[in-house]
């Protein structure tokens, strides 16, 4: 079994594989689908990288989202951006602008939870959320 303990060192092909297992995937079923033979799948599946198209095909197929482990690595260990310079530039781009989401799907699923359990309804967790980023993140959670 594969474990992800460390964003830093990320072996998709693993990951992969691990999924297929998971699913009990035969392995027909993905040469057909990817249309390689099953050569061409243990080849992918020893890589520590793979082209975009090539892992979106593995996400349809496995129904599971590998772009979010290299999102969660962004979250994690990307910096924040303290430069503002490049605001101007990013505002005239013909790319598509996303923010930055802080908050991990664990986090969101728990804030989900106390809504749905009547603990809290979406109003106390803005303006409590809103207290505790403007005065003590320390305490957030307690």
């Amino acid at each position: 079994m594969v474990y992800l303990n460390n964003f830093n060192d990320i072996h998709i092909g693993k990951l992969i594989q691990e999924r297929m297992l998971e699913g009990d995937i035969p392995i027909d079923r993905v040469c057909n689908f990817l249309k390689v033979s099953e050569e061409e799948i243990e080849l992918m599946l020893d890589q520590k990288t793979l082209d975009c198209d090539l892992l979106l095909r593995w996400s349809k197929l496995l129904n599971y989202d590998f772009f979010r482990i290299y999102i969660q690595y962004l979250i994690l260990y990307a910096p924040q951006d303290t430069n503002k310079i490049n605001i101007e530039k990013e505002q005239n781009s013909s790319l598509p602008t996303f923010k930055k989401n802080i908050y991990t799907h664990e986090v969101i699923m728990y804030l989900v939870g106390l809504v749905e359990s009547g603990h809290k309804n979406t109003r106390n967790i803005y303006t409590e959320g809103i207290q505790y980023s403007l005065y003590d993140n320390s305490t957030l959670g307690e």
